[in-house]
């Protein structure tokens, strides 16, 4: 504002009453050079002289003279000298009102322009930064093309376990196809984006998440509706598992076996082994654990004949370090903790081989809840941290929790009162904050003994009433 002052010799009466004004009141003293500085803005808050020059359309010592006067103005700052230059606005506040300032015409325009510069300059940021493109595409009004940017960058970021950064590309993808045509192909689209939104919210927001119920409910309709294609089986594979964490059982197990009726009928067998898979784990975590050793057997025999790295990329899982832990449970259950303990250790070695976030996740919480079970609490500890780890490292809400009791439990075997019950306390409000409701028996009644400790009785029996509520309310 001093600046805005001084440069236009006004009076006090005269000071522009806001710091927009001020900034419009110097872009409008700076006239010559406000189309350069729109470019720019539309490029972003960084800028290159090449891309400013392929945009811009000025001669090169018009150009030029127009930067270096928005450098004396202070209002951009630059590194480096022409034809290698670039400049940065002092602040987000300039760019956008440099922004601001433009007709939503001239806006569309610029993108158009800026999208077709950066495809035919920089090629390779198509693979390294396709939410750029995204986002000049979509600005442009070109809604095709920013739809493929989008999903690709979804894709990206997924794979770099950036789930945050993955759901709001893959719902930015969504915004755009609401504006074509509602045709076969526009549905198998957001088939597409539904199904990958709600795979990546289930890391970000948990299993059991109504924003993930959402999109599975999204996504099942479109699936059913389209003939359910088994290129997408991960669909209701998320579904029952969405169910399944809320205690919703019988409808999650349903499912499950749809599953891999579905597989069998035509014969496919990456559904067979999700299947298996599905079954297995379902039938575990509701009590038959002899029915469900044989189908996680299978899907792991199944899953040995296939190629994993297809497997992962269709289903986001890792079935060789996933149904091994769950196995490894039913295992101890069955009367074989030697057998539990060495699929669950091999597992996690291997999951940390492959170095994929969201499995190593499910395996370090499953052979955590192994170790509480057996009873080796020398070990509890530590691995409760390392999924806190994780959890905390790639904003995983449900695991991160679950790393919270866990620790809990391991605080109040060493005789760390205060501190396990707040964790264990704290842990468990956070995990049914999530919508989850499976692991709630288990978690209160871990609480309640702990209170036991305590000698706090009353508090232990009237959790202890409430862990059998929440177990016989399963549906």
């Amino acid at each position: 504002m001093t600046k805005s002052v001084v440069e236009s010799g006004a009076s006090v009466v005269g000071i522009p009453a806001t710091l927009h004004d001020s900034l419009m009141a110097r872009f409008d003293r700076l006239a010559s050079v406000r189309a350069v500085a729109q470019a720019g803005a539309a490029i972003g808050r960084e800028f290159s002289y090449q891309l400013l020059r392929a945009v811009s359309h000025l001669p090169e010592d018009e150009l030029q003279s127009a930067l270096a006067r928005l450098v004396t103005s202070e209002l951009v700052f630059q590194r480096g000298t022409p034809p290698d230059a670039v400049y940065a606005f002092k602040h987000a506040l300039v760019q956008d009102t440099a922004y601001g300032s433009m007709l939503r015409s001239s806006r569309q325009q610029l993108h158009a322009q800026i999208a077709a510069a950066l495809e035919t300059q920089s090629p390779e940021l198509m693979d390294s930064q396709p939410e750029l493109f995204a986002r000049h595409h979509t600005e442009a009004g070109l809604v095709e093309k920013s739809i493929a940017y989008w999903g690709k960058a979804g894709r990206r970021s997924a794979a770099r376990s950036a789930m945050a950064e993955a759901a709001a590309q893959y719902q930015k993808g969504l915004d755009q196809l609401a504006l074509l045509p509602d045709t076969p192909e526009r549905q198998r689209q957001e088939l597409e984006f539904w199904s990958a939104l709600a795979a990546v919210l289930s890391a970000v927001k948990g299993f059991a998440a109504p924003e993930t119920g959402e999109a599975y409910d999204r996504a099942g309709g479109l699936w059913e509706f389209l003939g359910s294609p088994s290129e997408f089986l991960q669909i209701p594979s998320g579904q029952s598992r969405y169910h399944l964490n809320r205690g919703e059982f019988r409808r999650a197990l349903r499912i499950a076996e749809d599953v891999l009726r579905l597989s069998s009928q035509r014969n496919e067998s990456a559904g067979l082994v999700l299947g298996h898979h599905m079954l297995g784990a379902m039938l575990m975590l509701t009590g038959r654990f002899a029915s469900s050793r044989p189908h996680l057997e299978e899907a792991l025999a199944l899953y040995d004949q296939m190629s994993p790295s297809s497997f992962v990329e269709q289903f986001g899982i890792h079935c060789q370090v996933v149904s091994p832990v769950f196995l490894g449970i039913a295992l101890f259950l069955l009367g074989f903790p030697d057998q539990a303990l060495a699929r669950s250790g091999a597992a996690i070695i291997e999951a940390r081989r492959l170095g994929h976030p969201p499995s190593l996740a499910v395996c370090l919480s499953t052979t955590t809840r192994l170790l509480l079970l057996v009873g080796h609490d020398a070990a509890l500890d530590e691995r409760a941290n390392q999924l806190i780890a994780v959890a905390t490292e790639h904003d995983f809400p449900h695991w991160r929790a679950e790393g919270m009791i866990f620790r809990g439990c391991a605080l109040v075997e060493r005789g760390d009162l205060v501190e396990g019950i707040s964790l264990l306390s704290g842990g468990s409000a956070a995990y049914r904050a999530t919508g989850a409701e499976l692991w709630m028996p288990h978690y209160t009644a871990l609480l309640a003994a702990a209170c036991e400790i305590a000698g706090k009785v009353e508090e232990g029996l009237r959790l202890l009433d409430d862990a059998l509520q929440i177990g016989e309310s399963g549906r």
